[in-house]
């Protein structure tokens, strides 16, 4: 019981270590940083935060991954396993949705910064 409640913990801080990253990314535009790079950057940067963290495809990883994690710990230790392999489960779904959404608003910001006119290169 203590392993699955530290790992709770352990995947509630690894979410929210990933809270910022994405919509602060800084594309590589061919002509150099500009005051105008500037503020659609932070323009864009706001079009990437609507995309959170805790959105319905993190939402969807986390209850899949947590009977899917309970089903397999249940059939392994019994009522102990199933409570562990739920929130390893939880955690490892959520996780592996939120690392998607990151992508994701990176690539918005690139999309964006596009879309007002930068050559964006990487």
């Amino acid at each position: 019981m203590k392993f699955s409640l530290c790992m709770g913990i352990v995947s509630i801080f690894g979410l929210s270590a990933c809270s910022n990253t994405g919509a602060d990314y800084r594309p590589i535009v061919d002509g150099g940083d500009t005051e105008i790079y500037e503020s659609d950057l932070t323009a864009c940067a706001e079009v990437a935060d609507q995309r959170g963290y805790l959105n319905g495809d993190v939402q969807n990883g986390a209850l899949l991954g947590t009977g899917l994690g309970a089903v397999v710990g249940g059939l392994a230790d019994g009522l102990g396993g199933a409570l562990v392999g739920g929130v390893l489960g939880a955690g490892i779904g959520a996780g592996t949705q939120a690392w998607d959404t990151q992508d994701e608003r990176k690539q918005i910001v690139k999309n964006c910064m596009k879309g007002r006119g930068h050559n964006v290169v990487g």
